[in-house]
């Protein structure tokens, strides 16, 4: 079973997540791809989204995953290079880049007139490896992750298209590679994947058995069912609910395979994050499905261990139909994911024969790993 993670370009900054934190922390134990997030798109051309944090930040040699420092005039330093050092150290990881953008901007590239050109110019920059200008690598990325948020029907003959298009450019850059994926000299072809949406309006417009015909994965954002936009507190994401017309991680699981989706191309969704809210008065559930005050910032499990340690009254509770656990202290409540929830999901994925599960995203989990090695065999 796969286990995909989003790795944030933006940890760089401050130094608060950097690749060397993937060895340090031992996720590397447990992945079998990351998807670096992100890619960018401009006029129609995939582009490097941040320069100073991929190509030009130098590491320092206690950050490196060498352990040696970036020389001041290479050409290559940043984030991408780090990644170079860690493909040769873990060559069975493979890694992906993912491609990410308003909603409109993808609408544009999809178009007939820009389809080819734009897609070509994803291959040239991250597979063929002319990263800018003076800057080649090689085989640093072994496929793209195209995260358009959502093609609707209006745009759905587009968004088939685009993915098409993607899969025979991608082939075409493996002179063996067939319609029946064949490997070529021994290596998996390159992995096209896109992230999808967790709900009847994102499923119902689309085609999915088409799109599936075209990816080699379908990673389910099952997360975000209920959070900081609404002043009601619920579930993030909830793998089952007593309310059989909740929308659920189990319901739309279900709702992508009847819509044509093989299972063993799909990922479930998880959140490494946590969404709070305040002023919380208990109700009849401990705080649960009561108004409150949304919590803004970048909340994790960092954030639910403080308060059950720090917090009076702090008590984990857990939802006996989704395994889903929560907080609450009179005043504050916290919805995220433990070991328990996720060995509940990683359980269902089996039971259905998925692909594997998929992380959004990989800082978010506590320094020794805690989440990710709950979903070790």
């Amino acid at each position: 079973m796969q286990v995909v993670g989003y790795f944030p370009q933006w940890g760089i900054y401050n130094r608060r997540y950097v690749p060397l934190d993937l060895i340090r922390s031992g996720a590397m134990q447990t992945l079998t791809q990351i998807d670096y997030a992100q890619g960018n798109i401009k006029d129609n051309a995939c582009i490097v989204a941040d320069p100073l944090a991929d190509l030009n930040i130098s590491f320092k040699a206690e950050d490196s995953i060498d352990g040696t420092a970036d020389a001041p005039d290479s050409l290559l330093r940043g984030n991408f290079h780090q990644l170079q050092l860690l493909r040769e150290r873990y060559p069975r990881v493979r890694i992906l880049i993912s491609l990410e953008g308003k909603r409109e901007v993808f609408e544009e590239a999809a178009k007939p007139e820009n389809r080819v050109a734009f897609v070509h110019s994803c291959m040239a920059r991250f597979l063929q490896g002319h990263i800018a200008p003076g800057v080649e690598t090689s085989h640093l990325f072994d496929g793209i992750d195209v995260d358009w948020e959502y093609p609707d029907a209006d745009h759905a003959d587009d968004f088939y298209a685009l993915m098409q298009e993607f899969r025979r450019q991608m082939d075409a850059l493996e002179p063996t590679a067939t319609v029946s994926h064949a490997k070529h000299r021994g290596a998996p072809r390159y992995t096209l994947s896109i992230a999808s949406g967790a709900s009847h309006k994102n499923i119902d417009p689309i085609d999915w058995a088409r799109v599936a015909d075209s990816v080699d994965q379908i990673g389910v954002m099952t997360y975000d069912f209920q959070g900081p936009w609404s002043h009601d507190t619920g579930f993030v994401a909830p793998l089952r609910s007593e309310d059989v017309r909740a929308e659920t991680v189990a319901s739309v699981i279900d709702a992508y395979i009847a819509a044509g989706v093989p299972a063993r191309q799909l990922l479930l969704g998880l959140p490494f994050y946590a969404y709070q809210w305040h002023n919380v008065r208990a109700g009849a559930h401990n705080g649960l499905y009561s108004k409150g005050d949304p919590v803004r910032g970048n909340l994790n499990q960092s954030t639910a261990s403080a308060l059950l340690a720090n917090s009076p009254g702090a008590h984990l509770y857990r939802d006996p139909v989704s395994q889903a656990p929560w907080i609450y202290d009179g005043d504050n409540f916290l919805t995220f994911e433990d070991g328990i929830s996720l060995r509940a999901k990683h359980a269902f994925a089996r039971q259905r024969e998925l692909g594997g599960m998929m992380i959004w995203e990989l800082s978010d989990d506590t320094a020794d790993s805690q989440l990710l090695r709950a979903l070790r065999p």
